[in-house]
C-alpha cells in the first residue's frame, strides 16, 4: 500500500511538472509578469565609451520603471563583433539586450564572416542616440588647424599615424573618407574601441584620430583634446566654436554614428512592447535627455521600422564607402 502511494504521489507530480511553463519550452517570462529579473544589456564596446556612457544613462532610468536592474555588461572587441555575437546566441527571453551601433550594419561588409547576420538573428527595438565624429589632435600638439594637419599628410605621405576604435568603426571609416577627400595617406593604427584611440591621442601615440564625438568630448571640455573638425552637418552646440568639414571646404564626409537598442530574434512581443514602452518613458524624461546631450550626444528616437531602415542605409553607405576608399573585406 505504502509502495503504491509512492508511485501515486510520483505520477501526480511528473504530471504537475508537466503542465509548468517551461516543460513546454515556454519562455521563461511566461512564469510570472515580465521581468522577474535582472536584464542584462550587452554593450560591444569599451567602458567609458560615447556608447558605454549613454547606455548607462539609459540603463539607470529605465531600471525603475521596468522594476529590474538593467545591468551593462560591456563586451568589447572586433569593432563590436565579440559582444553582437554573445548577444545573438544569448536566450531570446528578453533578459538580454544588445547597443546596436552603427558598426553592427559596417560590419556586415568589413568583415567577411562577423559571426552574426544584423538583419536575421535580432529584432531592432529603436534608435535612441546619435552623434557625429570629431577630428582631433592632442592639446599640446603644433598641429593647431585643418591646414597644419594637411601639411604634415602631404609632406610624409604615409607616415603620419592615427587611431581608431577598430577596423570598420566609424572612427575608421570616417578617416579614410577624408583621407581620400583630401587626396591624402596615413598609417592607420587600430585599437579596441573609441577610450583607447582617445587616450592613444593624448599621449601622442598617434598624431590624429576621429572617435565619434561624445568619447571625446570629455578631454576636449577639458581642455586635453584639440578639435579641428567635426564631420555633422551642423557645429554641436557643446562645442560651438569647432568648424564643420565642409565649413573648412572638405565636402562629402558628414558621417554620424548612431545607437539604439535590439534583442534576440524570437524575443516574445510582450517583452518588446514592454521595453519599448520603458525606454520611451525614460527617453521623454528632461533630466535624461540633458545627461545624453551634456555628453556631447543628441537624442534621436525612432520607432522600430525607422531603426531598421537606418541599419539597412548603414549597410548599403559602408559598402559605397569602401568601394570609394578602395578597402576590401578582411
Amino acid at each position: 500500500m505504502n509502495t503504491l502511494n509512492r508511485r501515486q504521489l510520483i505520477g501526480r507530480s511528473l504530471a504537475a511538472a508537466a503542465a509548468l511553463p517551461w516543460a513546454a519550452g515556454a519562455p521563461a517570462w511566461a512564469q510570472g509578469p515580465y521581468p522577474s529579473r535582472p536584464i542584462k544589456w550587452i554593450v560591444p564596446y569599451l567602458p567609458a565609451t560615447g556608447p558605454d556612457t549613454g547606455a548607462r544613462i539609459l540603463a539607470e532610468a529605465v531600471g525603475p520603471i521596468l522594476g529590474q536592474p538593467v545591468v551593462i555588461e560591456n563586451r568589447a572587441g572586433a569593432a563590436g563583433n565579440i559582444g553582437t555575437r554573445l548577444a545573438a546566441a544569448a536566450p531570446a527571453d528578453g533578459y538580454t539586450l544588445l547597443y546596436t551601433g552603427a558598426p553592427i550594419a559596417a560590419n556586415m561588409h568589413i568583415y567577411k564572416t562577423p559571426g552574426y547576420d544584423a538583419l536575421k538573428d535580432f529584432r531592432h527595438v529603436m534608435g535612441l542616440t546619435s552623434s557625429e565624429v570629431a577630428l582631433v589632435v592632442s592639446a599640446d600638439s603644433d598641429v593647431r588647424t585643418l591646414d597644419d594637419l594637411l601639411a604634415q599628410l602631404k609632406a610624409r605621405p604615409g607616415q603620419v599615424d592615427y587611431a581608431s576604435g577598430g577596423i570598420g568603426t566609424p572612427s575608421h571609416l570616417g578617416m579614410e573618407l577624408f583621407l581620400t577627400a583630401t587626396g591624402t595617406r596615413a598609417m592607420h593604427v587600430p585599437y579596441k574601441g573609441a577610450s583607447e584611440l582617445v587616450h592613444a591621442v593624448l599621449g601622442k601615440q598617434v598624431v590624429f584620430g576621429m572617435p565619434i564625438y561624445p568619447a571625446a568630448y570629455p578631454m576636449i571640455k577639458a581642455g586635453k583634446l584639440r578639435a579641428l573638425a567635426v564631420t555633422g552637418a551642423q557645429r554641436n552646440p557643446t562645442a560651438a566654436e569647432v568648424p564643420t568639414l565642409a565649413e573648412l571646404g572638405v565636402k562629402g564626409v558628414e558621417l554620424t554614428s548612431w545607437g539604439g537598442f535590439s534583442v534576440p530574434a524570437g524575443t516574445p512581443n510582450a517583452a518588446v512592447d514592454r521595453l519599448r514602452s520603458a525606454f520611451e518613458q525614460a527617453m521623454k524624461k528632461p533630466e535624461v535627455v540633458a545627461k545624453l546631450e551634456e555628453h556631447g550626444g543628441r537624442v534621436q528616437v525612432q520607432d522600430a521600422a525607422t531603426f531598421l531602415r537606418s541599419i539597412e542605409q548603414e549597410m548599403r553607405l559602408t559598402q559605397a564607402m569602401m568601394k570609394k576608399v578602395g578597402l576590401e573585406p578582411i
